[in-house]
C-alpha cells in the first residue's frame, strides 16, 4: 500500500485529485497539510483522512507518509518538491510543474539525480480519449501527419485588479491563463506526436485588466508537419478543438469537453463519445501507483512535464523578456505589458 500525503489541500484535491488516491489499487490517502488553521483539519474529517498538519515540513518527514502530492500554486513547487526529494520520498505534484523551465530542470534534475519518481498531474495522457487518439495516429488510420492545429477561446470574465486569483498573478502561477490551460494542450500533443519542435510564439494582453498575458498564438513542428496553436481568453465566442490532419483522414477533438471524437477518412465519419473519468486525475493517479509497486509506468513525468515548460518559455518570452530568474518581480519591465 503506498501511503499518500497531500501539500495544499485546495479546491483541486477536493473531486479531480484528493478521491483518487484514497481509490487507486494499491494506495490510501493518510494525511493532508494546509497552512490555514481548521481547513486540513476540515479536509481532513470531510474525507476521511486520518491525519492533518499546518507545517509541510511534518507532513513531508511524517514515517507513515510514503509519498506526497504537492496541490499547492507553482510558485511553490520548486521548494516543496526539492524537501520532498531531500527526504527521500517518490512525489506527484500539480501542472504546471512550475513557474517556468528552469524550475522545472531543477525539480527533475534533482529527482533524478537521488533515483526518486517524479510525477505530474497531466492527466489527459491516460484518458481514454487521449489513448485512443494515440491509437489511432499509431494504426497507420491518418496515414502522414500533414498538419496540426490546436485553438481554445472563452469570453472575458470578469476580474478585480486588487484581488486576482493565483492563476492571473505571475509570481505564483508563472503567467496568465496560458500556464494553467494551454499547457494541458501542449502536453497532450507532447504525449501524441512527440516533443514540438521549432517553436515560436507571441503573446499579447488584449483587454485585460491584469499584467500577465490573454492571448496567445504559437508556431511549432510535431511528428515532422507543422503546426500552429491559438488561445484567446478575451475572445466572443468559446472554442475548444485539436485538429490532426493526415494523408489517409483527419481526426478533431477538444482538450476540455466531452464533445465526441470525429474520425473523417475516405470510409466515412466516425463520433467517439469519451465521458471524463470521476474523479478526472484517477486513471493517472493510478498509473503512478502502478509505477511505484514496480507493476507499470506513468506516462507523465519530470521529463515530459519539463518539455512542455520548456515550450511555454519559448512561446512567452517575447511577452515578458525573460522567462529566467525570478522576471515575475517586476511587470514593469515586461515589454509585452507596456506594448
Amino acid at each position: 500500500m503506498i501511503r499518500w500525503g497531500i501539500l495544499g489541500c485546495g479546491d483541486v484535491t477536493e473531486r479531480k485529485s484528493g478521491p483518487a488516491f484514497q481509490q487507486a489499487d494499491g494506495s490510501s490517502l493518510v494525511a493532508v497539510m494546509r497552512r490555514t488553521p481548521g481547513l486540513a483539519e476540515a479536509y481532513a474529517r470531510r474525507h476521511g483522512v486520518p491525519r492533518w498538519y499546518a507545517d509541510a515540513d511534518a507532513l513531508i518527514g511524517d514515517p507513515e507518509v510514503d509519498a506526497v502530492y504537492i496541490a499547492t500554486p507553482p510558485g511553490s513547487h520548486l521548494d516543496l518538491a526539492l524537501r520532498v526529494c531531500a527526504a527521500g520520498k517518490p512525489c506527484y505534484v500539480e501542472k504546471p510543474i512550475a513557474r517556468n523551465a528552469e524550475e522545472a530542470n531543477a525539480m527533475a534534475a534533482a529527482f533524478e539525480a537521488a533515483h526518486l519518481p517524479l510525477f505530474v498531474a497531466y492527466y489527459r495522457r491516460a484518458h481514454p480519449r487521449f489513448r485512443f487518439v494515440k491509437d489511432v495516429i499509431e494504426s497507420g488510420r491518418l496515414g502522414t501527419i500533414t498538419s496540426v492545429e490546436a485553438a481554445y477561446a472563452r469570453p472575458m470574465r470578469p476580474d478585480d485588479p486588487a484581488n486576482l486569483p493565483w492563476r492571473l498573478r505571475a509570481e505564483d502561477s508563472g503567467g496568465g491563463l496560458f500556464m494553467d490551460l494551454a499547457s494541458h494542450t501542449l502536453d497532450v500533443l507532447d504525449f501524441l506526436l512527440g516533443p514540438l519542435a521549432e517553436v515560436s510564439g507571441v503573446a499579447a494582453r488584449g483587454a485585460a485588466v491584469y499584467d500577465v498575458e490573454q492571448t496567445v498564438a504559437m508556431a511549432f513542428r510535431a511528428a515532422g508537419a507543422p503546426g500552429v496553436g491559438r488561445w484567446n481568453f478575451g475572445a466572443f465566442a468559446s472554442e475548444d478543438r485539436i485538429v490532426l490532419t493526415g494523408t489517409h483522414g483527419r481526426l478533431t477533438t477538444p482538450t476540455f469537453s466531452d464533445d465526441p471524437v470525429v474520425l473523417e477518412t475516405a470510409f466515412g465519419v466516425e463520433e467517439h463519445p469519451f465521458v471524463r473519468p470521476d474523479p478526472v486525475q484517477g486513471p493517472l493517479v493510478q498509473t503512478a501507483v502502478d509505477a511505484l509497486h514496480g507493476r507499470g509506468v506513468c506516462p507523465s513525468t519530470g521529463a515530459s512535464a519539463a518539455r512542455t515548460a520548456r515550450v511555454m518559455d519559448t512561446v512567452l518570452g517575447g511577452y515578458y523578456g525573460t522567462r529566467r530568474g525570478t522576471f515575475w518581480a517586476d511587470p514593469s519591465a515586461w515589454p509585452g505589458r507596456r506594448a
